[in-house]
């Protein structure tokens, strides 16, 4: 495995207001991936992979959460795509990732099982937002946003856009690793 890169995941995924409408599942609409220098602990990359739904809708309540829209989304690649881009150009099955909480997980798990499209990742997952708290000793499990005004880090992009919350992901990452308080 090699562990020199971390891959930093944040997923967003069709929502609404109130429960799903009947039949529309929560989706991975957006893939926000930066990739982490383990060594220098620089962040090296960021990207956004957007994700054209197949079962559900952009809910005016998701464009306000996240700002994607329906036509931006629909202009994106299919989920079988992005989970293959994953593994071609970003390793996923053989590097190590992280995620701030679980839900970006299951969600993969989730979706890859109810559309029978391989999981892109290896089994080396550490739940960020566990390891923060761990590191603070607390057993609050701050969001990700409250987590940096914690750390004194600024909050870079647009929050709840993937490509942004990876990449500040990645920063409170790094800021872990500088403390010595990374699991290995």
């Amino acid at each position: 495995m090699n562990t020199r890169f971390l891959n930093v995941v944040d997923v967003e995924a069709t929502c609404w207001e109130g429960p799903n409408p009947p039949g529309q599942p929560s989706e991975i609409i957006e893939i926000g991936l930066c990739v982490l220098d383990t060594v220098t602990r620089e962040r090296v990359s960021r990207h956004s992979i957007l994700v054209r739904p197949e079962h559900s809708s952009v809910s005016e309540f998701c464009t306000q959460l996240t700002t994607l829209t329906p036509e931006q989304v629909g202009a994106g690649i299919t989920f079988a795509e992005a989970c293959a881009l994953l593994r071609t150009e970003f390793h996923a099955d053989s590097r190590p990732w992280a995620s701030w909480g679980d839900y970006d997980r299951k969600q993969f798990l989730a979706q890859c099982e109810g559309t029978g499209v391989r999981y892109p990742f290896g089994s080396a997952h550490t739940n960020a937002k566990l390891a923060f708290s761990a590191a603070r000793e607390t057993r609050r499990r701050y969001g990700m946003a409250g987590a940096l005004r914690l750390a004194g880090l600024p909050l870079e992009g647009t929050h709840h856009r993937g490509g942004d919350d990876a990449w500040n992901i990645a920063a409170l990452i790094a800021d872990l690793m500088g403390k010595d308080s990374w699991p290995v």
